[in-house]
């Protein structure tokens, strides 16, 4: 049988170190909500024309703004902004399933979602977990509209 003192200590302990997790991501979300970077996104749009040719739009959908994945998310984003801003990111968040947006009624997602979206207007990737910057950055930095981007001495197609 296990002491009483040492199994309290121990589960508290395994609690304050959950319970600070949670405040630093909701600190990152708090902050992220402040940024030009991140916006809601409203129920009534019907697609993101307007971003086209000009940003590249990371779409985050979550059953609530409360979810574990979209927190984890949003910290990973905001912990990346200069990156984020370098590649003309703009991040959308639908956290409400009930607002029955036009959007969400289209992508159909199930639970989290996060899709990335390029300035063509094209879905280039799409995933049910939060995306590492590692992924995200990356799968950009691919786009031969990045590449030019990034090196304008490059000839254009």
């Amino acid at each position: 049988m296990m002491p009483i003192k040492p199994f309290f200590s121990s589960h508290l302990h395994g609690l304050v170190v959950q319970a600070a997790m949670l405040s630093f991501l909701l600190c990152n979300a708090a902050l992220a909500a402040d940024s030009p970077l991140f916006r809601p996104l409203a129920p009534d749009t019907a697609d993101l024309n307007q971003y086209r040719w000009h940003n590249r739009p990371v779409v985050i959908f979550a059953p609530s703004a409360k979810d574990a994945d979209y927190i984890q998310q949003i910290a990973i984003l905001n912990h990346n902004q200069a990156e984020l801003a370098e590649r003309d990111i703009i991040v959308l968040s639908d956290t409400s399933p009930a607002a029955h947006g036009q959007l969400r009624s289209q992508l159909k997602p199930q639970g989290f979602a996060v899709v990335l979206v390029g300035k063509d207007g094209g879905m280039k990737l799409r995933d049910t977990t939060p995306l590492s910057a590692e992924v995200l950055l990356s799968t950009i930095d691919r786009m031969p509209m990045r590449k030019a981007e990034a090196n304008p001495a490059l000839p254009h197609n």
